[in-house]
């Protein structure tokens, strides 16, 4: 490192507020002058970016500068001859120079500007992002393809890819196996039809010919759970994380039709509190983790987009989860002097305007729902056998602001009752390879999914799923 030139520096070492995976700004100096003591003559420091701003003086050049690792940019202090011809707000440079400390309150550091590389030009007459604008998310919206450069989407992508680490981090620590499920199947895990149906680009084909490429109707999965029970035959614990698909014609702020799973399946477990705790345990490691790792791009969210979300965060972190049974939430429903849009009633599904009211009913403690009609579940969840009313070992979290975070259940697993039920569905040829799973060593198993982007929603208070994703994808709409 000493004998290098310059040293490539990350921004967010360079950030005013500490961050415990990366060094702090004392260290960043010390390097500074120890590339001082080694080699007077090769102490620069060097730092690739994009202007945030650009203030020319008379004795001085003021550049701020960010790289996308922090939300907070450089300053870069220069002599004014430095200043190449068109560098603007949002041009990409290159700069090196001296790192040192900056005689402003606001700042830790700041770097004296040896020379300063204009790499990009930026049209700021046409760029769709202003100087000193706040810029609403639904005005992002329109910019798929800029609005990363956004603090709140730079900030969002930061979260994102933390959130994602500590979810692995979680797993991996408990000893979950990770698996890659496959995007294409032929299996409709949910049943419920909302799938996307692969086809080759041209019919055109032989006379005779198979028109499925793979002979089979394939789709794009919905769901990695089926082939996270395959795992539960060798492995005690395995989990998914990937992308999945609904084809839902649905406008709504919760839904998508490309968005990502999170999926957990567990053997020898025969009780639904033994799913429900690591749901819960994952939301508040991961939740801990993220605010740890990423404290201001969080802070962007709860002070401008969701004011308030901090204390409800709060809430849901120090408090233990409540556990109500789906009977238990229908007669709360029942009882409430709220007027509902839809009459609650038992057997029939619940609504988001009901699992709103039973969080807000709770004090906004995240609810765990278990135990929910037979005829509303998928064939795989065990049944309960349990009388008039008929229900499944099936568990719903709920969560303030969207509903339905997580789903989950044990598996059936006693081959004559899924025979049955399968039968009854006509799909017993369909999942003979399913049957068979129970037929070989087969043990008592659950699991749950949750959904990514509705995570992030909840922990920072955003209304619309569309504004959590760098590339939304729903009905009429896939740009780039």
């Amino acid at each position: 490192m000493f004998g290098a030139r310059c040293i490539y520096v990350s921004l967010r070492r360079c950030s005013s507020a500490p961050c415990p995976r990366h060094a702090a700004t004392a260290k960043l100096l010390r390097v500074q002058e120890a590339l001082e003591v080694h080699n007077p003559t090769e102490n620069d420091i060097k730092v690739q970016g994009w202007v945030r701003s650009v203030r020319s003086q008379k004795d001085i050049l003021f550049l701020h500068v960010n790289d996308g690792s922090s939300l907070e940019s450089l300053q870069v202090v220069a002599d004014p001859g430095l200043e190449p011809r068109e560098l603007t707000f949002g041009s990409s440079v290159e700069v090196q120079g001296k790192l040192t400390r900056s005689p402003h309150k606001r700042q830790n550091v700041e770097l004296a500007a040896k020379s300063i590389r204009l790499v990009g030009s930026c049209d700021v007459l046409t760029f769709p992002l202003k100087y000193k604008t706040r810029h609403p998310l639904d005005y992002l919206r329109q910019f798929p393809h800029l609005r990363c450069r956004s603090n709140s989407l730079s900030a969002l992508l930061r979260i994102r890819s933390e959130a994602t680490a500590a979810i692995h981090s979680f797993f991996t620590d408990n000893g979950y196996l990770h698996v890659h499920t496959p995007i294409i199947t032929s299996n409709d895990c949910e049943g419920a039809g909302e799938v996307f149906q692969l086809k080759r680009a041209t019919e055109d084909g032989e006379p005779g010919e198979n028109p499925h490429f793979f002979d089979v109707p394939a789709f794009l999965t919905v769901s990695g759970q089926l082939h996270l029970e395959v795992m539960t035959g060798a492995f005690t614990k395995a989990f998914t994380f990937g992308p999945t698909f609904r084809a839902e014609n649905s406008q709504s702020r919760r839904h998508l039709a490309e968005f990502y799973m999170v999926e957990a399946e567990l053997a020898f477990v025969d009780r639904l509190q033994e799913i429900m705790q690591v749901m819960e345990d994952l939301f508040k490691r991961a939740t801990d983790a993220v605010l740890s790792r990423c404290p201001q791009d969080v802070g962007l969210f709860h002070q401008r987009v969701a004011p308030g979300q901090e204390g409800k965060l709060e809430q849901m972190l120090k408090n233990q989860f409540i556990i109500m049974s789906y009977t238990e939430a229908v007669e709360i429903l029942k009882r409430s002097p709220h007027l509902f849009s839809y009459k609650p009633e038992w057997g029939l599904d619940l609504q988001r305007e009901h699992e709103k009211y039973l969080v807000e009913h709770c004090g906004g403690i995240p609810v765990f729902v278990f135990n929910y009609p037979y005829d509303l579940k998928p064939f795989y969840m065990r049944d309960n056998e349990d009388g008039p009313h008929h229900t499944v070992s099936a568990v719903d979290l709920l969560v303030p602001g969207i509903g339905e975070l997580c789903g989950g259940s044990l598996r059936e697993d006693r081959l004559d009752l899924l025979l049955s039920r399968l039968q009854r569905m006509g799909q017993e040829d369909t999942y003979q390879w399913y049957l068979e799973l129970r037929q070989f060593g087969s043990t008592p198993h659950g699991g749950f999914g949750m959904g990514f982007e509705r995570y992030l929603q909840c922990i920072l208070g955003v209304e619309n799923i569309k504004d959590v994703v760098p590339f939304p994808r729903f009905p009429h709409s896939c740009v780039l």
